[in-house]
């Protein structure tokens, strides 16, 4: 990201990038930032789109080859296309490009083994954006509302990433609900917070671990209750019940061989501001705690496949067999 911001700075910029990751508001503001830089004033005349399958590699070739009229650039951006995925000719298609090209991925995943991948990184600029850690987080949300003359306690930050997550569109969203609720006053409370922010299912999950691991039964089961009349599936909330006890394992494995939070960010796949929320989580349990709990839900998941077990019931069996004192 910082090579990108010099790039925009300088007004000088690299035939391709690469925007890749699992962070929708850090790949779209780049986009913009990139195609407001690159376009300026211009028309939309020397500006190209291509979504998912619509972006054909022969059509983005036929446009690439195209000079750009009155304009320094002709810009494509090429929007979720699995093309860095698949093996395709795409690479050979855009070698020989005019200098005035310039071409924007944005991707959710890609294979670093693919021609394309390799193609980018060589002529151009590959940016990886998964969310920022937590300081990082804190300083987003404050800026946020800062820019609306509201104020924050940073203990309040903590608490309301709680329960927004580290996905920034969604902090987005729900910092703007607290901006309108609190139109007249410029100090924020946790009271609201708690009147207009919709806690996520995967913050819920993490409550309801943390209430297993201090053993709060009714805790755990009231929130449980929560996810359900909400409409979650007792089958899905099972599902992320044990997916959180395979990280927490994983993350136990990692630290214990010292790893530190960056490399357990990136070799488990959560994001940087989730670790050290794992990581605290993870001293409530043991080793054989977290297997038991895996090995539980998987033939808890068995039976009610089977029909042997109503799956609400079979979730709260779970819940109340890690949780008893």
């Amino acid at each position: 990201m910082k090579e990108i911001k010099e790039h925009i700075k300088a007004g000088s910029f690299k035939q391709f990038y690469l925007l890749y990751g699992s962070e929708e508001y850090l790949k779209k503001l780049y986009r913009d930032k990139l195609k407001a830089a690159i376009c300026k004033d211009d028309n939309e005349m020397n500006y190209s789109f291509f979504e998912g399958k619509e972006a054909d590699p022969f059509k983005i070739s036929d446009v690439a080859q195209t000079l750009p009229f009155f304009s320094d650039y002709r810009l494509i951006v090429i929007w979720n296309s699995g093309l860095l995925k698949s093996q395709s000719e795409m690479a050979e298609q855009l070698k020989e490009l005019p200098e005035s090209t310039i071409i924007i991925f944005v991707e959710t995943e890609v294979d670093k083994r693919n021609k394309l991948f390799k193609l980018i990184r060589d002529h151009g600029t590959v940016s990886e954006m998964n969310g920022l850690d937590e300081k990082n987080l804190k300083l987003f949300v404050a800026s946020l509302l800062e820019q609306e003359s509201k104020k924050i306690t940073e203990t309040l930050v903590v608490y309301l990433l709680d329960k927004t997550g580290a996905d920034m569109v969604n902090i987005c969203n729900e910092v703007e609900k607290i901006i309108s609720y609190t139109h007249g006053r410029n100090v924020i409370t946790q009271e609201d917070i708690d009147a207009v922010v919709t806690i996520q299912v995967t913050g819920k999950i993490f409550q309801m671990i943390d209430a297993i691991g201090n053993r709060q039964s009714n805790k755990a089961l009231a929130l449980y209750y929560d996810l359900l009349s909400v409409r979650e599936k007792p089958m899905s909330i099972l599902y992320l019940i044990t997916r959180h006890f395979n990280i927490l394992l994983q993350v136990k494995d990692l630290q214990s061989r010292g790893h530190a939070s960056a490399s357990i960010s990136e070799m488990v796949g959560i994001p940087p501001f989730s670790v050290n929320k794992y990581q605290a989580q993870a001293k409530n349990f043991t080793v054989k705690q977290c297997k038991e709990a895996l090995e539980f839900g998987t033939d808890i998941e068995e039976q009610i496949k089977t029909g042997r077990m109503f799956e609400k019931i079979g979730v709260e069996m779970l819940i109340v067999t890690f949780s008893k004192r």
